[in-house]
């Protein structure tokens, strides 16, 4: 910093940068504590496949995997619980009579690589509506076990 002692000729235009950098400094703080710290977004669950060296256990009763089957471009996706067919209209209720009696309400949902993510997004809220507590995404690769 300058500093002007004396009649040294006239005016001295140098800044003072001090109040700047305060300034900076207070709104550096303000966006610290603003900024979220939590995203927000869906859960979601993945299924691990079984170690190499075990034998696969299924329990078909347990596990509960919701099927997004594309019926091709202009058509509403086909829905299978298991390998039982099932209609939009009365998805909530079945699972609702599925998940009624279970105390561990987790459900899985496996979409075609065709069908559009709001299709699958519409079964997970159906899913939340019909009291399911946890809902975990399949994809192909978890399925292959990679």
């Amino acid at each position: 910093m300058a500093m002007s002692l004396g009649s040294g000729g006239g005016q001295n235009a140098s800044m003072n940068v001090t109040p700047l950098i305060d300034v900076l400094l207070v709104l550096l703080i303000i966006f610290m504590v603003i900024q979220p710290t939590t995203t927000h977004g869906l859960d979601a669950l993945v299924p691990q496949p079984p170690p190499p060296n075990q034998p696969q256990q299924t329990d078909i009763n347990r596990t509960i995997v919701v099927q997004v089957i594309d019926k091709g471009p202009g058509n509403q996706p086909a829905l299978k619980i298991n390998t039982d067919d099932q209609s939009w209209g009365g998805l909530q209720d079945r699972l609702t009579d599925i998940f009624k009696t279970r105390a561990e309400k987790v459900m899985f949902v496996k979409g075609d690589d065709n069908v559009p993510f709001a299709d699958v997004a519409t079964v997970i809220d159906i899913a939340h509506a019909a009291g399911v507590d946890k809902v975990g995404l399949m994809t192909a690769k978890v399925e292959a076990g990679q």
